[in-house]
């Protein structure tokens, strides 16, 4: 069963699914950042590109001819992501097979809809008794 893991309060979310994807790139595993929102896709896909050099994590778009080499995927089209080890959900509402990924990552800002909107999220998976790990990124502050 897929293992969710919610990292909350997040005063930059695309700045915390960079630094999840490059962990988990780090560990081997194959990522799948989901972002159907096209603005936010150039936006993760830009920060990939302007991290620091020493922690440049190799990416594309799943369209991407390079795509089948690629460690770390950024998807828009919910009928047509690829399967990988960790899905980074970058949308307000649960992603589509989700289920078919060992973990799922969901990030949620500090604005009262996003919270909202993770809290929907939560309830979803836990009433489907999905094992959820919350981390509360204000406790990381400073």
């Amino acid at each position: 069963m897929t293992e969710i893991t919610f990292y909350t309060f997040a005063a930059n979310p695309l700045d915390v699914a960079r630094r999840v994807a490059a962990k988990a790139h780090g560990q081997g595993k194959q990522v799948m950042i989901y972002a159907p929102d096209p603005t936010i896709a150039d936006a993760i896909d830009r920060l990939l590109w302007s991290a620091p050099a020493l922690s440049f994590v190799p990416h594309c778009r799943d369209s991407d001819p390079l795509a089948s080499e690629t460690p770390v995927l950024i998807g828009t089209d919910a009928d047509a992501l690829r399967q990988a080890d960790v899905m980074i959900n970058l949308h307000r509402e649960q992603p589509p097979a989700f289920a078919r990924f060992e973990r799922l990552v969901e990030i949620v800002g500090q604005d009262e809809a996003g919270r909202e909107q993770g809290r929907a999220r939560y309830r979803f998976y836990q009433t489907r008794g999905y094992a959820l790990q919350t981390h509360d990124l204000r406790q990381h502050a400073g």
